[in-house]
């Protein structure tokens, strides 16, 4: 059963110089847009994460409530329900596959949001990891348009760091020999595991692991092994590797100097956000430390930095920790406030 709504897009000339064919948007939208348009947010995808993966931020008395609010959750490009890799006919299925921006990503979205629904300006923009991509992005491409925003575990630019951390990723699917050059016919399921086993030592924290809250709610495992097949080979195994391929360059080449306008100049352009901000990193975060949004947010004018305690690391903005989803949820409604 198909719960969400598809947007024609056309052919779309990319910022990479390629051209992505008869290309969709998937997207869900949760709430009623009032009459003068004024409600409306925009809560975008994460890596391999689907709309319905972002329904942990929206409910009744949250700050993100559809009875106050028309939340709209595009599905980024290459996600396996927008324009993929897994349902783009030939000649650019597989790894053919054009390589697409977080700011190709934004583009898209505002022509849904402009366009199709006609709304001018937005309340927020927000999301996770390489959500919270695409919010920078929105900021810096459309400064005039979006009101606030709220980036949590994520980056306006990917370290380098963050950059060796995707390549054991890439590394893990490409050198399974299932893999094919992209051109396979069944899964590289050797690949995707090891995907898991990479993702499961930089996704939670050291502290995570000391404690072993892999035990507890609302994990539930017996052991550790039990976690890394039961939840971070299970999660992988679920997806398309040339679509992971794809959103894998398009957070390696994060960053919002690449911008139109801004000749690749990074501060310049977090300069240029005059969207009230509240920037939300995770204390043991590996992938998007605090000290690096500590960074962004002193080269903002409206930003101020707020960091998520514990020990959960990068998934403590991905909705499975209640302290974590009450902590963001907190700050969204101050930022609404303002």
């Amino acid at each position: 059963m198909v719960d969400y709504e598809i947007y024609e897009l056309g052919d779309v000339r990319l910022s990479t110089g390629q051209t992505l064919r008869d290309a969709k948007l998937a997207y869900k939208t949760y709430g009623t847009l009032n009459e003068d348009k004024s409600n409306a947010i925009v809560y975008p995808t994460w890596y391999s994460g689907q709309h319905y993966d972002n329904e942990w931020l929206i409910g009744e008395g949250m700050a993100l409530d559809p009875s106050r609010y028309f939340i709209i959750v595009p599905n980024m490009l290459g996600n396996g329900l927008s324009t993929s890799p897994s349902n783009t006919p030939p000649p650019h299925q597989g790894s053919r596959f054009p390589k697409v921006t977080f700011y190709d990503n934004v583009e898209q979205q505002r022509r849904l949001v402009a366009n199709h629904f006609g709304i001018e300006s937005l309340a927020l923009v927000t999301g996770w990891s390489m959500g919270a991509g695409q919010t920078y992005q929105w900021a810096v491409s459309y400064p005039d348009m979006v009101q606030r925003i709220l980036p949590f575990c994520g980056s306006s630019k990917t370290a380098e760091h963050n950059i060796v951390f995707l390549e054991g990723v890439k590394y893990a699917i490409i050198t399974d020999a299932a893999w094919q050059e992209g051109m396979y016919d069944k899964q590289p399921v050797k690949g995707l595991r090891a995907v898991g086993r990479v993702y499961a030592g930089w996704g939670l924290s050291q502290a995570f692991y000391w404690q072993q809250l892999y035990k507890k709610d609302p994990f539930d495992f017996a052991t550790l092994e039990d976690f890394l097949v039961g939840f971070w080979e299970g999660l992988f195994l679920a997806k398309d590797a040339n679509n992971l391929l794809t959103m894998l360059w398009t957070w390696q080449n994060g960053d919002i100097g690449r911008t139109p306008g801004f000749a690749g100049d990074h501060l310049r352009a977090l300069a240029s956000i005059r969207a009230k901000a509240i920037v939300m990193p995770a204390e043991k975060d590996l992938y998007f430390p605090p000290e690096d949004e500590e960074f962004a947010v002193s080269h903002m004018p409206n930003a101020e930095l707020r960091v998520i305690p514990g020990v959960w690391g990068h998934f403590a903005g991905g909705g499975v920790n209640p302290t974590d989803t009450a902590f963001i949820d907190q700050a969204l409604k101050e930022l609404l406030a303002r």
